[in-house]
């Protein structure tokens, strides 16, 4: 059974686990350049900081991914500008669970606290154009494609080719209804 719901503070082990721990050249497919993350301290901070502030001025919205109650993955905003846009971002943290079509469905459970929690007029993603699983997701889920460009997506990132998907809160309630 899958659910979500928001970042808890017992949730930051695993955030830590995951971003410290995955097989680098994993990281790497997904378009992390592992040399630019903060300290694992650091890192652990500005998740607690992020629990600490109110919603709407938060520059990043985490939901929590989970598998028959179990923490799985994640899927956070960074950067979000309350009551307009955010940059979505996805992650399934274990390999084992990567690859089985469950990201389309954890994704259609998260965009209902984006757009409600956040208040948002437009949700982008912009994954990694050479990494196919974001991508697909997205498609199956109702994002619109809208270009590919080359970027550097994120402060953790290296300059890559990205795919820009779009959804809007219109499209949402739309497919929200059928």
């Amino acid at each position: 059974m899958l659910s979500v719901r928001p970042l808890q503070h017992a949730d930051i082990p695993l955030f830590l686990d995951y971003w410290f721990n995955s097989d680098p050249e994993f990281l790497a497919g997904m378009g992390l350049d592992v040399a630019k993350l903060p300290a694992q301290e650091q890192f652990a901070g500005m998740l607690e900081q992020l629990l600490a502030t109110p919603v709407e001025q938060r520059m990043s919205y985490c939901i929590v991914w989970l598998e028959d109650g179990q923490p799985i993955g994640h899927s956070n905003t960074n950067p979000t500008t309350f009551g307009e846009e955010a940059k979505m971002h996805l992650h399934i943290w274990n390999a084992g669970r990567r690859k089985q079509g469950m990201g389309t469905k954890l994704l259609k459970l998260t965009l209902p606290y984006f757009f409600k929690e956040l208040q948002l007029k437009t949700l982008w993603c912009e994954p990694y154009a050479l990494n196919p699983a974001p991508n697909k997701t997205l498609e199956k889920a109702g994002f619109e494609f809208m270009k590919e460009y080359v970027t550097t997506p994120g402060v953790f990132n290296f300059e890559q080719p990205v795919k820009q998907w779009r959804m809007t809160a219109e499209r949402f309630r739309e497919l929200d209804n059928s």
